[in-house]
């Protein structure tokens, strides 16, 4: 008789996953930033050619009529209309969903904390993150840019060095495609050549990303131009993403085009971008940073697990 009926996550490990939310909720609280809940199921999701979202059929009562609807792959359009509307400082944990993401690291279902700061820019946010993790037991985190790392480990300059040299760098490195997208190989080399170094004494934060990899970041008016967002890693694994916030609701238009061009050269469906949204950064987000942080990748962290199933009561293959 198989014994799959029981949970993958120990007793301890359950516990654990329980403090760390409360301790969480407490942290905010004591901040004065507001729990809020948003939807789930929607029906617009992300453009990001790297995330494919689920697509529950909705059934009208009394009707034939059905809709395909999406699951949430982040609550984060629904909660900048929430900043837009004046909500003040926010945050939510949630389940998040994403198509295709099976493995050590992922779960097609999955626990995000998400937070936006009116006020904040990214290097305020990466303060108040770091506090967190300092409440969470962590050691006080540090930080270094994209580039700076990107040189160390590959001793080329991210934001300037050209396509040319991009593709035989990854090509040196092991990366067999015929498509030459700048964000695809700076992906490719970052994740195969500079990740594994990141957070291993304590936690790191890495920001000031590519100007193509600035996904729902402002950039700088440098030449070249940066985007305002950092990523937290420890023991080599991704923990957060935050940004600064694009608010210009043309730009985001365009990079939405722009990721559903990549979209459909790769193959994949388009998603129609979420006016609801669009028309939220319209009437005006404040100028705010945000971050999302997977709940489940962090209590990896905490107890030093080599496998995200270990965290879950009920991951896929259980559920």
């Amino acid at each position: 008789m198989t014994d799959a009926w029981q949970p993958a996550a120990n007793l301890e490990i359950i516990k654990s996953r329980a403090k760390v939310l409360t301790q969480i909720r407490t942290f905010m609280a004591e901040r004065g930033v507001l729990e809020v809940e948003t939807p789930l199921l929607a029906h617009a999701t992300v453009t990001d050619p790297n995330i494919r979202s689920l697509r529950p059929i909705l059934h009208y009562p009394g009707s034939a009529t059905t809709e395909k609807m999406f699951l949430q792959s982040s609550p984060e359009y629904t909660m900048k209309r929430l900043l837009a509307s004046g909500s003040g400082p926010i945050y939510q944990i949630t389940r998040a969903f994403r198509d295709g993401e099976n493995g050590r690291l992922h779960n097609p279902e999955f626990t995000l904390l998400e937070w936006y700061r009116p006020g904040f820019d990214h290097q305020q946010l990466m303060d108040e993150l770091d506090q967190l993790l300092q409440c969470l037991q962590f050691s006080p985190s540090r930080r270094r840019t994209y580039a700076g790392v990107f040189q160390e480990n590959i001793q080329i300059d991210p934001h300037r060095c050209d396509l040319a040299e991009l593709d035989s760098m990854a090509r040196n490195n092991g990366l067999v495609t015929e498509e030459h997208d700048r964000t695809v190989l700076l992906d490719y080399l970052f994740s195969h050549c500079v990740i594994h170094s990141l957070g291993i004494d304590q936690p790191e934060f890495i920001y000031d990303y590519p100007a193509c990899q600035a996904a729902l970041a402002r950039l700088t008016d440098t030449m070249p131009p940066v985007a305002e967002r950092f990523e937290l890693f420890i023991n080599g694994i991704e923990i957060a993403n935050g940004f600064h916030e694009l608010r210009d609701a043309e730009e985001q238009r365009k990079r939405f085009e722009q990721d559903n061009l990549r979209r459909q050269n790769s193959g994949l469906p388009v998603n129609k971008p979420d006016e609801y949204f669009l028309a939220a950064l319209s009437k005006g987000l404040p100028d705010c940073a945000g971050v999302a942080v997977g709940i489940d990748r962090l209590l990896m962290a905490v107890h030093d697990l080599d496998m995200i199933s270990a965290t879950l009561a009920f991951p896929i293959d259980r559920a």
